[in-house]
């Protein structure tokens, strides 16, 4: 049975004899492992972060609109050549979970977003926050970043942001949009939302709702989750996320991967189809064949206009280990063709990782969440080329101890490739480093070698502090490579966290971080690979309390 909590973002600053207006939290997911063997959804199957508003009375000199609807641009960063560039210049609030797109007719011009907190104080001491996915934008190949709104609506926060571009420079951003009754606690499932441009992300049509979430976090209802988009050709692009079916108190009874298309630039899309379908190899959540219990779900498009879709399904209902699998869909109406194909069996189950205090996987010394998921993308120079790209713990000490600060964890990448269209699959490649890896994603170049940027701690031996790494296949196909730090400074998110660090569970480490984001992103353009991550560096002072913060950090790479 999943548990749900909250687990505020700010809980140092927030006491219940505040009177607090339009102030948001993440709601944590927990279990135990007694309680997740068998039942419910496994970790990596839990629905993701989302948002939820506590809504009261207040002074509020400030106006929440000038949150939700600011004027526009709302400010740029100063130009920088560094090789790190902070992407943010709004307030000193959080950015996690990165996703950036380059322009394939302007590489100058290059799209990023995250999941976007906005927080301040007003003059009698309400804290007010909201979380909004802006545009992030850049003409100058990453110099000077200026951030874009996107007008949501009525909707009151957004998250899971993902970017893409079609091949004539029209951008799309899905997110995840929340609405809450004002006053009558959380939350309404979320919808599926998609907002285009067709001015590099200067402007931003008001989002299309592709797919609806009906009933609450409590109840009944349809809660869709983690979506993720990528385009095609003159205005065609398709939309891929997970439908949690929930019972009474919010119980998952199924959670199957969906799609949805456009072919018009983003103004109309088709009704969303389930496109995981059942094989020997799934558990059907009642029980056959059907692969219903998924989960981050990743779309891709072949040099001959094929797309793909790569996701998590429950391989095992004991141990909670997953597999990848693929689909291929239709383009035109996005219905699956073929598949699901097996691509590898995942060791991301119960006792594979230790357990933060909220329930979820994480790793050695640490509170913030973690996950086994990456991508899959697909070569330009060969049609049948794909690879996916995930992080297990294979190489680790197993079983993980629960106490993460007994444990001894060596989480690494791990990618497989297809050479017949996803069909078959070739036996896992680890990328064996000290330490833990995490959270990757891949990208082909334009000469066929595969690109892998990750979350990496082998630079630090004790395991705590993280950098970022690009590796670059040395030849196309070979699975073979180097790997590059793409990070000038490293960050630690065991400890001293402004954010999202309520919880000291080891005085040894007081406020670490409980969320980092569950991924990061990279793209490549004609200028090379473009990479965005969480980054902690800076420090972040809010109210009488300084520490890491959170922000959204930009790096090219040849």
């Amino acid at each position: 049975m999943i548990h749900r909590v909250r687990v505020f973002l700010l809980p140092t600053l927030l006491t219940l004899s505040m009177v607090v207006l339009g102030v948001y939290s993440i709601l944590g997911l927990t279990t135990s492992r007694a309680h997740a063997a068998g039942q419910g959804q496994p970790f990596t199957h839990q629905k993701s972060n989302v948002v939820q508003a506590i809504l009261d009375s207040g002074d509020a000199p400030i106006n929440l609109g000038d949150f939700k609807n600011p004027p526009s641009p709302i400010c740029s960063t100063p130009t920088s050549s560094d090789k790190n560039v902070n992407t943010d210049c709004e307030l000193t609030a959080p950015h996690n979970e990165t996703t950036i797109a380059v322009n394939p007719t302007n590489p100058l011009n290059i799209i990023a977003s995250a999941n976007d907190y906005q927080l301040i104080t007003s003059s009698g001491g309400t804290i007010k926050e909201t979380i909004f996915s802006r545009a992030h934008v850049t003409f100058d190949g990453g110099k000077t970043w200026t951030t874009y709104p996107i007008n949501y609506k009525s909707y009151i926060a957004t998250g899971d942001p993902a970017v893409a571009f079609d091949a004539n420079g029209t951008a799309y951003l899905s997110t995840l949009g929340f609405l809450f009754s004002q006053g009558l606690g959380c939350c309404t499932n979320p919808d599926v939302l998609v907002a285009h441009s067709t001015d590099g992300g200067k402007t931003w049509s008001t989002p299309s709702r592709v797919a609806h979430g009906t009933g609450t976090f409590s109840s009944p209802g349809i809660f869709n989750d983690k979506e993720y988009v990528t385009a095609w050709g003159n205005g065609n692009a398709i939309v891929t996320w997970t439908v949690f079916n929930d019972g009474f108190n919010g119980i998952t009874i199924n959670n199957p991967i969906f799609d949805a298309v456009t072919h018009d630039g983003g103004k109309t899309w088709t009704a969303g189809t389930e496109i995981s379908g059942s094989a020997s190899f799934c558990i059907g959540a009642q029980g056959g064949t059907t692969c219903n219990q998924d989960q981050f779900s990743v779309p891709t498009v072949a040099a001959d206009g094929s797309i793909y879709v790569a996701f998590e399904s429950l391989a095992n209902a004991t141990t909670g280990r997953d597999q990848y699998l693929v689909v291929k869909v239709d383009p035109t109406t996005g219905q699956r063709v073929a598949g699901p194909y097996k691509v590898a069996g995942l060791i991301d189950g119960i006792t594979d990782y230790p357990i933060d205090a909220e329930g979820r996987q994480t790793y050695q010394d640490s509170q913030f969440r973690t996950n086994s998921a990456g991508n899959i993308t697909a070569d330009p120079t060969n049609a049948q080329h794909l690879a996916v790209v995930w992080s297990d713990m294979r190489n680790s000490t197993l079983p993980a101890p629960s106490d993460p600060y007994k444990a001894k964890t060596n989480s690494d990448i791990v990618v497989s490739q297809s050479k017949d269209g996803g069909v078959t699959w070739s036996a896992p490649t680890v990328l064996a480093a000290s330490g833990d890896q995490f959270m990757p994603w891949g990208a082909y170049d334009a000469s066929g070698k595969l690109r892998i940027g990750y979350f990496d701690r082998s630079y630090d031996a004790a395991n705590h502090k993280f950098g970022y790494t690009l590796a670059s296949e040395t030849s196309a196909g070979s699975l073979s490579f180097s790997s590059t730090q793409v990070t000038t400074t490293l960050s630690d998110p065991t400890q001293g966290d402004r954010w999202f660090s309520g919880l000291t569970v080891n005085s040894n480490f007081p406020h670490p971080s409980s969320f980092t984001g569950d991924y990061s992103g990279i793209n490549v353009g004609a200028n090379g690979v473009v990479l965005l991550w969480t980054d902690m560096r800076n420090t972040a002072c809010f109210t009488t309390r300084c520490g890491l913060g959170e922000d959204a950090f930009f790096a090219l790479a040849a």
